[in-house]
């Protein structure tokens, strides 16, 4: 083999082309990275959020960007809450495509509040949307996935890790869904699925524009030392563990935080 074909056959192994992948909440920020970045890369996605006017855009715009290449985009309305439009969701993409490679559950939501003012519909609605919305895609999705030994992407937050003040419904999710990630690795290696998770921080999505008035053309991606990130770099994490450059990777949660924070020594 020359030097380039191993170099080539290298880079390969970092690509999602030719996979077909399911992308919740992909109508913007983080979701629709990872769908714009797969596409690009040659993969046929599937992007759904509660909205179809909202993800209906999102596969317009990769359908455009893709004309000259592998890359195909269906949009589909699914609320990831609802088991049937899930199944609908999983049946229209093997419909599309002939089959499932990979599965992002991304879907997610949150709202700030007080551990002692949120009510039991909303404990019971965060937890049912992050954490059961991952349950129901996995469920649905398990079938085809196990066909072709594909790959599960979940993405979880720092806040599942280390815990979330006046977000504690969500961190609470969150954490669920790194422990779900972990033992769901085990039980479905054998059929050789793949089932990671990736943990980001911050990250300059719409949403954080909104709360705490931070872009992402404000944040330098060459700069090492920072907190707040983009969501073009969650999508590169999302796209590396749905390759086969993460073979090796099962059960892991990928944290994608910035600089991590360090406890301060005590003075002496």
């Amino acid at each position: 083999m020359t030097d380039s074909a191993s170099h080539a056959d290298h880079i390969d192994r970092f690509s999602v082309g030719g996979q077909t992948a399911i992308v919740t909440g992909a109508s913007s920020g983080i979701g629709r990275a990872i769908a714009e970045e797969f596409a690009a890369d040659g993969a046929n996605v599937v992007v759904c959020s509660r909205e179809q006017e909202n993800v209906e855009p999102v596969a317009e715009n990769i359908r455009e960007a893709t004309a000259d290449g592998d890359g195909d985009a269906l949009a589909v309305e699914c609320d990831v809450t609802d088991r049937e439009a899930v199944e609908a969701l999983v049946e229209a993409t093997v419909s599309e495509f002939g089959g499932l490679d990979a599965l992002v559950n991304n879907a997610g939501a949150s709202f700030m509040a007080n551990f002692e003012d949120i009510s039991p519909n909303g404990w019971r609605k965060i937890l049912d949307i992050n954490l059961g919305g991952t349950y129901n895609c996995a469920q649905a999705a398990e079938e085809h996935l196990k066909s072709g030994g594909g790959t599960v992407v979940n993405v979880a937050s720092v806040a599942g890790q280390q815990g979330s003040p006046y977000m504690s419904h969500y961190g609470a999710a969150k954490a669920a869904v790194v422990n779900l990630t972990r033992s769901l690795a085990y039980e479905w290696a054998g059929d050789g699925v793949r089932v990671n998770c990736i943990a980001p921080g911050f990250v300059a999505t719409p949403g954080l524009a909104s709360q705490m008035g931070i872009s992402a053309d404000e944040v330098d991606r060459e700069a090492v030392e920072r907190r707040v990130g983009t969501s073009e770099e969650i999508a590169d994490v999302a796209r590396f563990l749905a390759s086969d450059a993460s073979s090796f990777v099962v059960g892991e949660t990928i944290t994608a935080g910035g600089v991590p924070d360090v406890l301060e020594s005590p003075d002496v």
